[in-house]
């Protein structure tokens, strides 16, 4: 069972916690599956709260959840995105011809879950290794010939790594830097591990892209802090590393990748983003938590109205971000029938809170539901072409938190 802290300063930088941004209840963690209900009454629920720091402005939750409570046995399976898995083949394809990754290369990848990414790897011939702290998500990679340690990483699993193999001309950390309570422990094994000479490659969800889509449903508890480029580019500084170049991608509703190296300067990309973010200003972190609430109600009233009508509504994806919607919203099993999801860690438990049946994806279609709600809107589209492939003719809605009202 996970336990938790409160903190009052900010994990990167230890200046004072400022405003509230954004503030969801007591919530349990978001991916805490319920293998039945005889153990809801001693579900644990912990504050979700996210403030800014008066220092960096990095949003972060201001109580902290153990990580290995959340991670050690984990329920994310990356591979059950097709969506996801052609990003990462796309990325493994661009990044070796950019840096000219050969057989003589190595690459570490951080958070390597399942082996989605480096696998890629394995096939062109690239020696690699995964760190990946979820022995259960670990031990998945390794069955399909993936290279990967089960531990959390940070700068003495660095120094391992580095003492055993030598610096990786590579170290990806594809979203993960939110997952980190430690994270100035996290980044000086970044650096140490790409060495003076390697590329650290990072994808984080981007904070504007939150708050300009009142993405709140991204905030749970596995997610320690909210990122811009500013506060990165801080916690990086400190660490010795620069940024280099950054991309914007569609990913988790708008990410950033950006490149780091030793004492590297930012190029003109990187530069565009750093002065969106200085132009915002603290007007950034102001009035975010009404817009929620309009969500929120947006959802409870359009449930209100189905239950009215005699219809039956279902949901796609037992996703972290749809138990955050669910919860905030005060939903339950009453409210919705079942929710399919297409891995089998989760099918067959409870979701977290709500307590909704997680089903495969025929058995939620053999309810014949009127509606299903499309809870990970990051894949709606990807979603909506196989429930339509497989004969769904029902209402399809995707939960975009930047709704204003429901169908």
């Amino acid at each position: 069972m996970s336990a938790a802290h409160g903190i009052s300063a900010c994990r990167a930088c230890g200046a004072p916690l400022g405003a509230v941004f954004c503030d969801l209840g007591r919530q349990p963690v978001a991916n805490s599956y319920l293998p039945d209900l005889s153990l809801a009454a001693e579900e644990p629920r912990f504050p979700l709260c996210a403030r800014v720091c008066t220092g960096c402005a990095l949003v972060q939750l201001d109580t902290v959840v153990d990580a290995a409570g959340i991670f050690t046995d984990y329920a994310y399976f990356s591979s059950a995105s097709d969506s996801w898995l052609a990003h990462a083949a796309a990325f493994t394809n661009a990044i070796t011809a950019r840096l000219g990754l050969t057989r003589g290369s190595f690459v570490v990848e951080v958070a390597s879950n399942d082996g989605y990414l480096l696998r890629n790897l394995v096939a062109a011939g690239i020696p690699c290794l995964g760190i990946e702290p979820a022995a259960n998500v670990a031990a998945v990679a390794v069955a399909a010939g993936v290279p990967t340690e089960a531990r959390f990483f940070g700068l003495a699993t660095a120094q391992d790594i580095v003492a055993a193999r030598g610096h990786a001309d590579l170290v990806v950390a594809n979203n993960v830097l939110a997952h980190v309570p430690d994270i100035n422990d996290f980044a000086a094994g970044l650096a140490h591990l790409a060495g003076l000479g390697g590329t650290v490659s990072i994808e984080a969800p981007h904070l504007l892209a939150l708050v300009d889509g009142v993405q709140f449903d991204t905030i749970y508890h596995e997610h320690y802090a909210y990122w811009s480029l500013s506060s990165m580019a801080a916690l990086f500084a400190r660490h010795g590393l620069g940024i280099a170049s950054v991309e914007k991608l569609a990913t988790h509703g708008g990410s950033l990748r950006v490149l780091a190296r030793a004492g590297a300067l930012p190029d003109d990309a990187a530069a565009e983003v750093l002065a969106e973010e200085a132009a915002r200003g603290p007007e950034l972190f102001q009035g975010f938590q009404p817009r929620v609430t309009e969500v929120l109600e947006g959802l409870r009233a359009w449930l209100a109205e189905q239950r009215a009508a005699g219809r039956r509504v279902a949901a796609y994806g037992a996703a972290a971000k749809g138990n955050t919607l669910l919860n905030a919203a005060g939903v339950t099993a009453a409210d919705i029938l079942a929710v399919a999801d297409r891995s089998p860690a989760k099918q067959g438990r409870l979701l977290p809170g709500s307590h909704i049946p997680v089903v495969t994806p025929e058995a939620l279609l053999a309810l014949a539901p009127d509606d299903i709600l499309i809870l990970p809107w990051n894949i709606g589209a990807e979603v909506t072409a196989q429930l339509r492939r497989a004969g769904f003719a029902g209402g399809l809605f995707t939960a975009v938190p930047a709704m204003r009202g429901w169908p």
